[in-house]
């Protein structure tokens, strides 16, 4: 009977042990697949506030980009940076489609359905997606230069739904003024973008305008993907005088092949960001993304501490004045061009 007893209370406490066990090993299977999560392009991000007190709450915001390139991440630094500096506490998952649009909606689905408290929408794709996802969870957008164009709002004055904004509206009237102050003699501007993004469609229109205005012919350069950018550069040399590319998603991130034929073929170009004429682009007369992202960051406090209502909130456009020239100076050596001569004629009145 002794015998028997202790079996018994061995037995038991082996149970317990046994369950312990499994609770634990459910606890850090869990675990395991948030890391999982995250390793598949989710990024975490927790923020400090200047003074290093404590927000009554922490928001969950998701972040929808559509492609990797250097002005649509310095205008996701400069949302943050706002966050930050304005003591809004948050946890970010940040998401990047690639520049694949089934990848934007797909991503966009899954940030609707992990209880965010507002999505952060980079370019007009991921925007679109988002927009499309979601009629409830608060949107805020940056680099996307008419939204209402793009049927995300009701108009940019009065948004009239969850969505609002940052615009990347860049000065396409002086941008194409350019032309004509740095190559007088240019007869016909090649305008390359992708004929999919409704952003860079307006944009375009703005250029033909602003061509006609100038006395400039003008050619279509179109793209549908990366894999046609090589071809579409080289069939324009010959054929025009001067290439100009808006903020265009797809060229902005397949720059260094733009600029290796253009660069080879002395085909100067002239650029919708800044970023564009770091990957080798000639010169630009633009605007800075990290302050549209900042813009963007400031109205998504007011939207998380219930100041603002995005259906109220005029989509917000950078102020002209903090728009600038830059050089591409290895570019202009290349083109066989001085620097100083081309910023002597871009500043010109």
């Amino acid at each position: 009977m002794k015998n028997k007893t202790v079996k018994k209370v061995l037995a038991a406490a082996l149970s317990m042990v046994v369950a312990g066990s499994m609770m634990a090993g459910c606890g850090s299977s869990k675990e395991e697949n948030k890391s999982a999560t995250e390793s598949d392009g989710a990024k975490e991000e927790e923020s400090v506030n200047p003074d290093g007190t404590a927000t009554e709450e922490t928001y969950n915001i998701g972040v929808l980009q559509y492609m990797p390139h250097p002005a649509l991440d310095t205008s996701s630094e400069g949302f943050f940076a706002a966050l930050d500096e304005l003591g809004i506490k948050y946890k970010a998952d940040k998401q990047n489609a690639a520049g694949e649009v089934s990848t934007c909606q797909t991503i966009a689905e899954t940030l609707v359905n992990s209880n965010n408290d507002l999505i952060f929408a980079i370019a007009t794709p991921a925007a679109q997606a988002l927009a499309s996802a979601t009629s409830e969870i608060p949107i805020v957008l940056t680099a996307v230069t008419d939204p209402a164009d793009a049927g995300l709002v009701a108009s940019n004055e009065a948004p009239g739904r969850n969505v609002t904004g940052s615009s990347d509206l860049t000065p396409v009237k002086e941008q194409i003024a350019l032309v004509k102050k740095l190559f007088p003699e240019a007869k016909k501007v090649g305008l390359l973008y992708c004929s999919s993004e409704a952003n860079s469609v307006f944009q375009i229109n703005m250029a033909k305008e602003a061509c006609e205005a100038e006395g400039l012919e003008y050619e279509d350069l179109t793209v549908s993907s990366s894999n046609e950018i090589q071809t579409v550069v080289e069939s324009a040399v010959g054929n025009v005088d001067v290439l100009y590319s808006p903020t265009d998603n797809i060229v902005a991130n397949n720059m260094a092949t733009v600029s290796m034929v253009a660069n080879e073929n002395k085909l100067p170009m002239i650029c919708g960001e800044e970023g564009m004429v770091d990957s080798g682009g000639l010169i630009t007369y633009g605007i800075d993304y990290y302050q549209i992202g900042y813009l963007a960051g400031e109205m998504a406090a007011k939207i998380l501490t219930g100041e603002g209502q995005p259906a109220d909130m005029p989509v917000e456009y950078l102020d002209a004045s903090k728009c600038s020239l830059k050089i591409n100076e290895e570019t202009a050596a290349t083109l066989g061009l001085n620097v100083e001569e081309l910023k002597a004629a871009a500043e010109a009145k």
